[in-house]
This record gives structure tokens, sequence and C-alpha cells, in this order.
């Protein structure tokens, strides 16, 4: 269970990440956009306002909030400025670094890696996508095998975020054999392991969008893992796993529904002044509104579902059929609402200089990712419907 806070709390919560946002707006990501660099000073400056370590434990330096603090601030720098990419940067390492080492790391690992990442000071990746598993997680191949004097790591992941900036990397391997397995969930298990190290190496994936936080395959060539570096449970780390993605869907969402707030404003303060026949403002156009419109009220929606599936997490209870129904609708809303902000635009939503066509690059991968809308769907013909699994 989390703190419970006033409403008037979190209204400065909120407006504190509104502040933090707003110094480091359109231009500021424009140009880290531009260059391909991690926004290491964005990142440090949201640190140092507390905002990072707002959902994790006091004692090792954060707040011991809820995740539902961190959605709103989430939400509110993405629509700062930021888009959904800022999304990424609180993946990696509140949810990725933080929860899953709050929640099932050793006291030592906490008093290690909590205090400097909620600092700004540690940078986290996660190791899980590999290239021929995708969303079928159960078929990695990457292993982790006992050598008496912890595991040796052999494998290879791709499409991990911000691998050249990370300084540690939580990987998730195989350390059963899949046939010594009780179940396809039996054997897994996460370790949290230092991102440079021997065997480790990685190379760059060219991307559309997110220019600001590197893609990567990585390689692990018989990487030697500590017996303290294991996160959680040995060969049961499936569901402790899943608990850290389901909170990950959250930010995802947040994210989302701020670079849809986005994509909204400058729409409509374009619509406002532009003029093309006569002096009507183009956002008189019953064609401009009504899709602006029915966006707006999607992501609301999706906003309000993401807000009740972090609430239900702070209260301990079951939150993954919320998270992941917010996520799909709110993909699915920003990038239409950021679609017609550049139709609203016409040929200036096409410049950069409008920032309008960032928003469309970033928020086009979510619509696949962490989760992708089939396997959102697929969940829920499954456990909401009750329909046969297909998978």
């Amino acid at each position: 269970m989390t703190a419970v806070i006033a409403s008037d709390e979190r209204q400065m919560i909120v407006d504190l990440a509104r502040r933090v946002g707003e110094r480091f707006g359109l231009d500021y990501w424009y140009r880290q956009d531009g260059l391909g660099q991690f926004p290491r000073e964005a990142w440090t400056e949201i640190c140092r306002a507390g905002l990072c370590g707002v959902a994790l434990p006091e004692e090792y330096g954060g707040a011991g909030l809820g995740l539902s603090e961190m959605a709103l601030i989430v939400e509110e720098l993405a629509a700062a400025g930021a888009g959904a990419t800022v999304g990424q940067l609180f993946m990696i390492n509140p949810i990725f670094g933080g929860v899953s080492v709050s929640r099932y790391g050793h006291d030592d690992m906490r008093r290690e890696v909590l205090p400097p990442l909620i600092a700004g000071d540690l940078i986290c990746c996660m190791a899980l996508t590999e290239p021929d598993a995708g969303s079928n997680t159960l078929e990695m191949r990457t292993t982790a095998t006992s050598d008496g004097d912890g595991w040796r790591l052999r494998g290879n992941k791709i499409w991990i975020t911000a691998v050249p900036d990370a300084n540690k990397m939580l990987v998730v391997a195989r350390t059963k054999p899949l046939a010594e397995s009780a179940s396809r969930a039996d054997g897994i298990s996460m370790f949290l392991i230092d991102a440079e190290r021997d065997g480790v190496s990685h190379d760059s994936i060219e991307k559309v969008g997110t220019h600001t936080l590197a893609a990567s395959n990585v390689y692990f060539d018989d990487v030697a893992i500590r017996p303290d570096e294991l996160v959680g449970t040995l060969h049961g780390g499936w569901r402790e796993l899943l608990d850290v993605l389901n909170t990950e869907r959250i930010v995802t969402t947040a994210a989302l529904v701020g670079a849809g707030r986005l994509a909204e404003r400058l729409a409509v303060d374009y619509a406002k002044e532009r003029r093309v026949f006569g002096s009507t403002p183009i956002g008189a156009y019953q064609g401009l509104q009504f899709p602006l419109a029915q966006a707006h009220a999607e992501l609301i929606c999706a906003r309000q579902m993401n807000l009740h599936a972090a609430e239900l997490y702070d209260a301990g209870q079951p939150y993954g059929t919320e998270a992941n129904l917010a996520k799909l609708v709110a993909a699915q809303a920003a990038g239409t609402v950021i679609d017609r902000a550049m139709q609203t635009m016409g040929g200036m939503g096409f410049a950069r200089e409008s920032h309008v066509e960032r928003l469309w690059r970033d928020a086009r991968l979510f619509k696949f990712a962490p989760v992708s809308e089939e396997m959102v769907l697929n969940y829920i013909a499954v456990h909401c419907l009750g329909m046969p699994r297909s998978y």
C-alpha cells in the first residue's frame, strides 16, 4: 500500500511537473531529436525535482507515493513539450530499475541502486525482447547457466532502449532448460548486471522516431553474473516480470495522453489563426473540429482508465486488465489526434518546425510497443470475454 495523498498535494506535484516540462519544452526536444542525443539535462532536472522517485520508497530517497502520481507526472511532462518518448525515460528508470529492485531486489541491491537512480546519477535499461521471440517472451533463447559461482549468460536481445547511456541492465533469461521445466513459465529469471561488462556488446538500430533514446541489438557472450545480481526468485521470475511490465503500460499510456494533449493544443492554436477562404478561421470548419473532438473524447477515456489502473496498483489490487485497456485506447487516440493535428496544419504540419511531425513519429511506436494492439485484443478476448485462446 502506498501513502494516501490529499488532492491539493497531488495538484502541487502536477504543477511542479508542468513547470519542469515547460523549462524543457518543444524547442529543447526539437534539438535533442535532431542530434539523436539522450535528454540528460531534462532527465537530471526531472530527478532533482523529485519526480523520478515519486513512487519509490522514502528510505532510499523516493517520495513513497504511488503509480497514480507517476502517471500524472509523465502526462504533464509529455504535454509540456516532450511528447510520448518521455514515458520511456520513466520506463527504463523508475519502472525497469526502480519497481523491479524495490519490489524484488535484496536489501544490498536496493541500497546500491535506488538512491543514485532516484537522483538521476544511474540510468537503467531492460533486455527482454529477442529476434525470434518478439511478443512471445516465453520462447526466449537467452540462457543463464549455473557455473557453481553464479551464472553464464549467452544469447542476444533486440530493440533494447538506452543501452549506450545505461549503467545497469535488467536482463531476463531462461535459467532452466525448457525440457526440465514444469511449464513454459517455469525457469525464467531476472538479473541486474552492469551494462558495460566483459562479453556484453551492442550495436544501434536506425529507426523512424524516438531519436533521443537509442535502440540496440545486445549480445551476451559468456557473460559472468554474480549470485547477488539475481532479482527476485530463481526460476520463478515470470510473474514478477509481468508485474514490472504492467506498470510499464501505465507509464506508456500517460505519455500518450500527454502527447495527444500537446498535439491538440498545437492544432487548435493553429486553426484559430489560420484563414484560407475569407475571414473565417479554419478552426470553425466542422471537418477539422469533429476528428479532433472525437480523438479528445477517446483520450479522456484512456486517461481515466489509466488512472483507475494506477489506483488499483497502488491499492495492491489486480490492475493488468485496466492497464492494457487504457494502453490500447490511448495509442489509437493519440495516433489519431496527432495525425489530425498534422492534417489541420496542412503542409506546415509536415515541417519539422511545427513539432507535430516529431510527435507523429514518436507516437507510432506505441501502437505495437511495449505491447501490440493485437496482443491486447487477444488478452481482452480471452480474459475479459472468455473466448478460446488462439496463441
